[in-house]
């Protein structure tokens, strides 16, 4: 109520003050309620099943642990001290021990883990990684052991369990795929104790069998009939279950009699995501045992009917193709659903349109820049008169050219003078002048060498004279030594008359 009034003019207060109260921010909201949790509940263990899992490239791990009812979100991080991370995957029941706190940017409350066990599985899966190095290290799963498959087998020998699915599924798709194929079936127990027993004494007996000698037909059959094979490979098989349904399989007793196995033998146990210690000392291992029968029929169905298949397995194919990019699909858009896309698209959003009011106040302000440069180098092309200078540029070009021109001429007047007059000289010192003034040259007429000398030739010996106009044939009559006086030096003798 207002309070009591005073005067006339004193009306008191119309409303009554507000109650203090304390208004809290969600940072701060968030944070009491993380050490709340923190103080209050701490590091719990907490069983469930794992989904949504997510391996990070920083190496963090984060998951959804959870049961029927309610899930927790859960990280375990790269630096936490727990082994075989590898083996985590959607549907695994696992124990986690960790502490309970809240991650402020999304309010969400979760478990940083900081132990981890595998429910019913951490024992068996200990045993199978330490029965899987032991072998290794033997060589038994080396490549360079694995022996191929007969590409025609006629007869296998089968070592499984004859009320499981494994069997029927096999000759199922045997019978369909290839109707002449022989199987001799060794019944034993797949799983449960002594099962790894009965396998391994399975697979030496069929060894045995394949290798026994044939006994002879009596004579009374008439001819001789080559027998067929005993056996052409060993497929050891069953259905799928649980990793401790499959043990039998992982039993060292097993691996051994598979690695002395003189027959090539198929291990196909369980369905694709099983894989056994069975599988690896196998020459070949097949996903399922429908798959193990395909294999083993895989030449001689495809020899058969591969050209009347065509079309199927084209549309087959098809599918296939389509059902992975259909599982691609989906699993991108789980993915994306997962990762809650709305934010990042709505701050990308936001960001492609601050880039683009960048962008373009960046253009004006580059068409401004550019504006401005062009004008200026207008109004310096204008200052610089290029025109002008280029007609005479040119001026300058047409009066050098006119000089070139005649300084070639004027050079070819030149040598050709010079030409004329060392071919008058040539002509006035040239043989044909001197023969003009009555000399002549004497040459042998055998051997047509000129005569220098008047010893050069003996009498009786022609020779041919050379004169200005014309030729004589002749023959030396006698010689005559040079006298003193013509062979003083300084003085020419005439050339002799013959």
């Amino acid at each position: 109520m207002g309070r009591g009034v005073k005067d006339q003019w004193d009306f008191g207060e119309l409303f009554a003050p507000e109650q203090m109260r304390r208004v809290w921010t969600v940072s701060e909201l968030t944070l009491q309620i993380r050490r709340l949790l923190e103080q209050q509940i701490g590091q719990v263990w907490v069983g469930g099943e794992i989904s949504n899992l997510r391996i990070q490239s920083s190496g963090h791990i984060y998951f959804t642990l959870k049961d029927a009812a309610a899930q927790i979100a859960c990280v375990l991080f790269r630096g936490e001290n727990i082994t075989r991370r590898d083996l985590l995957a959607d549907g695994q029941k696992v124990v986690v021990c960790g502490d309970l706190t809240v991650y402020e940017p999304r309010g969400q409350y979760q478990l940083v883990i900081r132990a981890l066990e595998f429910q019913g599985l951490g024992a068996l899966q200990l045993a199978f990684e330490q029965l899987k190095k032991k072998l290794a290290a033997e060589g038994l799963f080396a490549r360079e052991r694995k022996r191929p498959l007969p590409p025609y087998p006629r007869r296998i020998g089968l070592v499984t369990s004859p009320t499981g699915a494994a069997i029927r599924d096999v000759l199922h798709v045997a019978r369909r795929r290839n109707p002449m194929l022989e199987f001799v079936l060794v019944p034993c127990r797949v799983q449960g104790d002594g099962a790894a027993g009965e396998i391994a004494a399975a697979i030496r007996l069929l060894n045995e069998f394949a290798f026994a000698p044939v006994p002879e037909p009596p004579p009374s059959q008439g001819l001789l009939r080559v027998p067929p094979p005993r056996l052409d490979v060993i497929l050891v098989t069953r259905g799928g279950g649980s990793l401790e349904d499959l043990w039998a399989f992982n039993e060292e007793v097993v691996a051994r009699a598979i690695a002395a196995s003189a027959l090539p033998v198929v291990s196909a146990v369980g369905h694709e995501i099983d894989f056994t210690i069975s599988d690896f000392v196998a020459d070949v291992r097949a996903a399922t045992p429908s798959a193990a029968a395909e294999i083993l029929t895989e030449n001689v169905h495809a020899s058969r009917d591969f050209l009347a298949q065509v079309p199927g397995l084209l549309k087959d194919r098809l599918l296939r193709h389509l059902d992975r990019s259909r599982e691609t699909l989906s699993a991108w858009l789980t993915r994306l659903q997962r990762v809650h896309p709305r934010r990042r698209l709505e701050e990308a959003w936001q960001r492609w349109d601050e880039l683009i009011a960048r962008l373009q106040r960046a253009q004006c302000a580059t068409h401004t820049l550019r504006l401005q440069r062009w004008q200026h180098l207008v109004h310096r092309l204008h200052q610089a008169r290029p025109l002008a200078r280029l007609q005479h540029q040119r001026r300058l070009l047409e009066t050098a050219c006119a000089r070139l021109r005649q300084a070639v001429r004027h050079q070819l007047q030149h040598r050709n003078q010079r030409w004329s007059a060392a071919r008058s000289r040539l002509a006035l010192l040239g043989p044909e002048q001197v023969l003009a003034r009555g000399y002549s040259l004497t040459f042998d007429a055998e051997s047509g060498r000129l005569i220098r000398s008047a010893g050069e030739v003996q009498p009786g010996r022609p020779i041919l004279t050379r004169l200005h106009r014309g030729k004589i044939l002749s023959r030396v009559e006698h010689t005559q030594p040079p006298d003193n006086a013509s062979s003083r030096p300084g003085r020419e003798s005439e050339p002799r008359k013959t």
